[in-house]
């Protein structure tokens, strides 16, 4: 099942039929006991069977959650990480990281800040190397259960990050610094391993994409669980909240975003998640 959230309200797609979701307050919805089961047993309301949503109708599938992120999860990001950074000397924090008990877990924005399916996305004007970072993102409920999966796009600025780690917060959060969607992959029980995760930037003239990179969560050294298990440690989210899970796909490093690019990220089973660039 797919859950969207819509300008006329929550749809769930459920065995190839759309149904209008009669509780309006997305909070309220994901943190619902046994969602899953909930929306299985959805019958046909008021409001009846509706078309699929088009995409101008799609609003980032999130209420008053704070979006947070994972990083160093995967192999390809260490290595990535460690060249950008090697200059400014801290290079070995993210080789210590990866192979440390204790994930790197940081705030990533607010839901003023994220865009939605077909939104534009923001380059922070003061950075000359920024990518996008496509990655499975998780979305929890109040009590800490993984009750959905969606695509995510932790747009990074790897020259300021490069600069100095403790500049992490000025290359991750920004406006308009995340996109989710398109919808949210109820969770019937977790993802598996041979799950693929795509990106393509589409540049305007190109004939074909200026990057397309893959991996699968096979390659990911941590598991979901045990990410939100060390982020609901310490901390409590009333509404629940998100979790982007890092990235196996990087660009190389001398790629950079420019006005205009399209970015395509697609998990397998739960969409495409389309954003441009400003």
């Amino acid at each position: 099942m797919i859950l969207y959230r819509t300008a006329q309200g929550p749809v769930v797609e459920r065995d190839g039929r759309y149904l209008a979701v009669p509780v309006a307050d997305w909070d309220e919805l994901v943190n619902r006991e046994s969602l899953s089961q909930w929306l299985r047993g959805l019958e046909l309301g008021p409001e009846g069977e509706v078309g699929a949503p088009a995409v101008g109708d799609l609003l980032a599938p999130l209420g008053t959650q704070e979006v947070w992120a994972s990083g160093v999860t995967y192999y390809r990001s260490r290595t990535a990480r460690m060249e950008e950074s090697k200059e400014a000397g801290g290079a070995d924090f993210y080789q210590r990281v990866y192979e440390a008990d204790r994930p790197e877990l940081f705030f990533k924005a607010t839901p003023s800040r994220v865009v939605g399916p077909g939104g534009v996305m923001h380059r922070r004007l003061d950075s000359k190397w920024i990518v996008p970072e496509p990655e499975l993102t998780l979305v929890i409920n109040r009590r800490g259960e993984i009750v959905g999966y969606t695509c995510g796009n932790d747009l990074s600025c790897r020259d300021i990050e490069g600069e100095n780690p403790l500049y992490l917060p000025q290359a991750k959060v920004f406006a308009r610094c995340a996109a989710l969607g398109p919808g949210v992959l109820v969770a019937e029980g977790p993802m598996t391993p041979a799950t693929s995760i795509q990106c393509e930037i589409w540049r305007a003239g190109a004939s074909d994409p200026v990057f397309r990179g893959e991996t699968t969560l096979a390659q990911m050294k941590r598991t979901p669980e045990e990410l939100v298990g060390w982020l609901f440690k310490e901390e409590s989210f009333p509404a629940g909240c998100y979790l982007m899970t890092g990235t196996g796909v990087v660009p190389p490093d001398d790629f950079c975003l420019q006005p205009g690019d399209e970015v395509k990220i697609t998990i397998e089973g739960i969409g495409t998640l389309v954003n441009g660039m400003d």
